[in-house]
């Protein structure tokens, strides 16, 4: 396969629980489940998907730092960390490319302090409250912002 572009795809704290956690607020699908719907859009788009979740702040401005290098394209669900990382905001505001905030819930309707986001301070575009059909939102977001949105 010729060099496809890649989409890295970050999942915050506690993501790994989905399926399991709060299943009112953020649904009954698993992390591995949305990975695999997000990989099969980027490949209908001719993407390729870094797919990552962790509970590790450090982690995560690593694997953004990392992205500058190796990624077209970003799209990270940070959870917790939206309201309280000033690191993980700093490492976006480095990056040259499309950066998109991604929540299950619609952060704006619930608790005031979910309200406030760092990330948004420095992300191209946010997409929130559209559950887990979100994520595909996002990569056909991120395919039409680095220029290959549905050329087959």
């Amino acid at each position: 396969m010729p060099n496809v572009p890649t989409i890295l795809v970050l999942n915050g704290p506690n993501l790994n629980l989905l399926g399991d956690r709060d299943p009112d607020i953020y649904g009954t699908e698993t992390l591995a489940n949305i990975e695999e719907r997000c990989r099969s859009r980027a490949a209908e788009l001719d993407l390729a998907v870094d797919f990552r979740q962790s509970n590790s702040e450090g982690e995560l401005v690593d694997w953004i730092q990392d992205a500058r290098a190796s990624s077209a394209a970003l799209i990270i669900n940070p959870a917790a960390y939206t309201h309280s990382s000033i690191a993980i905001m700093d490492a976006l505001s480095v990056l040259t490319i499309p950066v998109i905030e991604l929540h299950l819930s619609n952060i704006h309707r619930r608790e005031s302090f979910r309200r406030r986001s760092y990330v948004s301070k420095v992300a191209t575009g946010v997409i929130c409250g559209f559950g887990s059909s979100g994520y595909e939102m996002a990569v056909d977001a991120a395919a039409k912002l680095i220029g290959t949105g549905g050329k087959r």
